[in-house]
């Protein structure tokens, strides 16, 4: 039954469960899927990486998640790729555990963040009232019945519903992996929206912070894809912004985005910094002759300073940190990753591969340890970075047919 394959779950939620965790980001490039043996002793966590692939989508169900994005999307569109999806993650846990040579019957439970469609962590009007919300898509019911497993997944929901911004919520993962007790850490992942976590040292988790900066691979790939007509559909190790000027004036300009300027706790997505932001740049650029190289070397340095001016206003005077720690695909732009060292020196910059972590696979090992908390009845949220009113149980369960 159902009630048994739950109970069993939780009986072991004390000891290693195997979890597969599923990521696909506001990039879109693919599902990023880990294998994970997690634990927790009561002091701290253990994880052990038994799998992780990041799988391409499928050209057509890429451009019909794209096709979400737009407001003039309908809701029968909308209802029928939430099923879609929920199919796609389920046959893509059940490979990469089948590439790993592990048994599916060993695993006990997938962790699904699913695919963000819309994130409005600001008021909208509703009727007579206001609120906020969320959407993630990829039905962890139909997850269940495909892959016949236990799903955690909706986890941001729970954060909102305490007025949280449901994002971030990789910092408690964060602060399990990266704390040290002898030197500050910022935490920068490197996704298409940026986002740091600081970990001052022996921070406790009430003392993290954590926040969205603004665009990161977001911008830069919709870019690329402009001026390659499709060809490209993103700057392979920054090879194109490295042969352009960054022009001050128009990064001026850009930086005068209200976002930048707002107080965290704070999170924006493909809402604010989406398809329109980057059509306007790129017509910005048209108008002022600004060359294709010019222009990416612009907008890569945006992601920079975006990332530094939060640092130097939100953390750096409450203490400076001696490491950076970068991850995501951004990692893989080395025209990004150079100006972010040059930025932040004298700090110490490194990735996660240095912990014994690709540098792709963070995220998708982060929802398997908040599924591991989810099913021990604990709390993963972080209200210092949030903003929650408390602590919240993060997640939805599905329960596979009998």
């Amino acid at each position: 039954m159902n009630t048994n394959r739950l109970r069993h779950l939780l009986d072991r939620s004390e000891g290693t469960l195997r979890l597969v965790g599923l990521m696909s980001g506001t990039s879109v490039d693919g599902i990023d899927v880990a294998l994970v043996e997690v634990s927790h002793d009561g002091a701290r966590f253990h994880w052990r990486l038994l799998g992780f692939e990041c799988l391409a989508w499928p050209q057509d169900l890429r451009e019909a998640i794209l096709k979400a994005f737009q407001p003039e999307t309908s809701l029968p569109y909308l209802v029928a790729l939430d099923t879609r999806l929920g199919e796609a993650f389920a046959d893509a846990a059940l490979e990469v555990v089948h590439n790993a040579g592990v048994e599916w019957t060993s695993v006990d439970a997938i962790a699904s963040h699913g695919q963000t469609i819309w994130h409005q962590p600001e008021p909208y009007a509703v009727g007579s009232g206001w609120a906020t919300g969320t959407l993630q898509i990829g039905d962890g019911s139909v997850i269940a019945a495909r892959a016949g497993c236990v799903v955690v997944s909706d986890f941001r929901r729970a954060d909102m519903a305490l007025g949280g911004q449901g994002a971030p919520l990789v910092p408690f993962v964060d602060h399990a992996l990266f704390a040290d007790q002898g030197e500050g850490r910022l935490v920068v992942n490197l996704g298409g929206i940026a986002n740091v976590t600081w970990l001052p040292a022996g921070a406790t988790s009430a003392e993290v912070r954590a926040f969205d900066t603004g665009p990161a691979n977001m911008v830069l790939d919709a870019i690329v894809t402009h001026i390659t007509e499709g060809a490209s559909a993103f700057d392979r190790d920054g090879a194109i912004a490295a042969q352009g000027r960054v022009q001050q004036p128009l990064l001026d300009r850009l930086l005068e985005h209200r976002y930048f300027a707002l107080p965290p706790p704070k999170s924006t997505g493909r809402e604010e910094f989406g398809r329109q932001y980057a059509a306007d740049l790129i017509a910005l650029a048209a108008a002022d002759a600004i060359s294709a190289p010019d222009l990416l070397a612009t907008a890569t340095a945006l992601t920079v300073e975006t990332i530094a001016h939060a640092y130097e206003q939100w953390i750096l005077p409450h203490a400076p940190v001696r490491t950076v720690i970068l991850g995501g695909g951004g990692v893989h732009n080395t025209t990004l990753v150079r100006r972010l060292g040059e930025r932040f020196a004298p700090a110490r910059l490194t990735t996660n591969a240095a912990f014994g972590l690709p540098d792709d696979a963070k995220e998708a090992v982060a929802f398997t340890i908040l599924a591991f908390e989810t099913v021990r009845g604990r709390p993963s949220n972080m209200p210092s970075a949030t903003g929650a009113t408390g602590p919240a149980i993060l997640g939805k369960i599905s329960l596979p047919p009998p």
